[in-house]
């Protein structure tokens, strides 16, 4: 499949025109993404009509592309249908081809789909920018093998850690990850139970256990009062990872609200041309 390097496919919409887009998942009513897009367009000053779309797995080609007859612009995609965009777009940028999954999609005159994964540049947006961590020759280490995973891998790794842990429940699928990103630098693999007593500078939680109000089975001398924890879990309150980071005594924890406003203001970029102003948004969603 091709790939598009560092493309940036847009089609400049004059300022008078309403512009269409919207984010397409199963279940989508939670989404955050409309209020995050239309502050976006209020900062860029155009009409902005962002929506929020249902699909079924069975559906979502045919919902897609009738989006797209409707006038639609691009669409941000979330769970499940992640690895279904990736297997639809005619073009991907090497962030998506690494992840294998697209959470951005652009279209050009023709119908074609345009795939980008902004997720690991907005946890990378996050990290260096908002949170001001320095990533390079620091050790890393990720909980979880699955997509979450994969999504941020390519971006961490550019920035030349000393090294990167994958631990997983299920060591082969750790191993897998760890060896198709053996090229783009130092990753290994190990399962829960096999971490070594050294503390890690960074630990980030890829799990889905917040979302079932869990922890991974992780020791504590994972971590030390230099380490810093991040969870790509977003929550009103602390996640379960941020609450035994926090009284290890970390140097500091967040969650992923950050990755999710940055993630989205690199998917307006690529549609728009036009980089928004985060800070704004940390200050709408959390007054």
């Amino acid at each position: 499949m091709p790939t598009a390097h560092g493309t940036i496919w847009h089609r400049k919409i004059p300022k008078t025109t309403v512009i269409k887009y919207a984010v397409i998942g199963n279940p989508i009513q939670h989404s955050k993404s409309p209020q995050i897009h239309n502050a976006f367009a209020h900062q860029e000053g155009v009409a902005l009509e962002y929506t929020r779309m249902l699909s079924e797995p069975e559906d979502f080609i045919a919902h897609v592309n009738a989006f797209h007859a409707s006038g639609g612009l691009g669409l941000n995609v979330t769970v499940p249908f992640k690895i279904a965009a990736y297997q639809n777009c005619s073009l991907l940028d090497d962030y998506a081809q690494a992840a294998q999954a697209v959470n951005t999609i652009s279209f050009n005159s023709d119908g074609d789909w345009f795939g980008a994964n902004t997720d690991g540049i907005g946890l990378l947006q996050d990290l260096t920018h908002n949170l001001r961590l320095e990533l390079q020759q620091q050790s890393i280490l990720i909980l979880g093998a699955g997509g979450s995973a994969r999504g941020i891998l390519l971006p961490l790794l550019r920035q030349h850690p000393q090294q990167i842990t994958i631990a997983n429940r299920t060591l082969a699928k750790a191993e897998l990850l760890a060896e198709q990103f053996a090229t783009s630098g130092n990753v290994r693999a190990c399962a829960y139970e096999q971490l070594d007593s050294m503390p890690y500078d960074l630990v980030i939680n890829a799990t889905s256990a917040s979302l079932s109000q869990d922890l991974p089975p992780i020791p504590d001398c994972i971590v030390s009062t230099h380490s810093f924890c991040y969870d790509l879990a977003y929550s009103d309150q602390a996640t379960v990872f941020m609450q035994w980071a926090s009284r290890l005594g970390v140097a500091g924890c967040s969650d992923g609200i950050g990755m999710l406003i940055e993630q989205a203001a690199e998917s307006y970029a690529i549609w728009r041309g036009y980089r928004p102003d985060t800070e704004q948004i940390f200050k709408l969603l959390r007054p």
